[in-house]
């Protein structure tokens, strides 16, 4: 099993800004994605944005040009950098590592709030 941490939610208020970590205990995939979900209350979890090994990304229209992924694979973490943060942006953000291709196993971290106030 892979272990996921994320850290680094708060509550800010709209405008502001704030940095999510994703920390893995270890590597098993060499080809591989990692991605920011988030779920807000009474809604389906949506991606928010991926990052592959290669550095390959991708982001939900909403967030273009405010969120920012980025990894370090010395480190094993895995970043969303939120700028421009909007109240809709208000949930869980999880993050979530599994093979680019396939069908294997997922991992999950615990999530963490994320909460932007008006």
């Amino acid at each position: 099993q892979v272990q996921l941490v994320e850290s680094g939610g708060g509550l800010v208020q709209a405008g502001g800004s704030l940095r999510l970590s994703c920390v893995a205990s270890r590597s098993i995939f060499s080809n591989n994605v990692v991605g920011w979900y988030r779920q807000a209350p009474g809604k389906q979890r949506e991606l928010v944005a991926a990052i592959t090994n290669g550095g390959r990304t991708n982001y939900v229209d909403s967030v273009k040009g405010r969120f920012t992924i980025s990894r370090d694979n010395a480190k094993k973490t895995v970043y969303l950098q939120m700028n421009s943060l909007k109240p809709e942006d208000t949930a869980v953000y999880y993050c979530n590592y599994r093979n680019l291709i396939g069908s294997g196993p997922e991992y999950w971290g615990q999530g963490t709030q994320v909460t932007v106030s008006s």
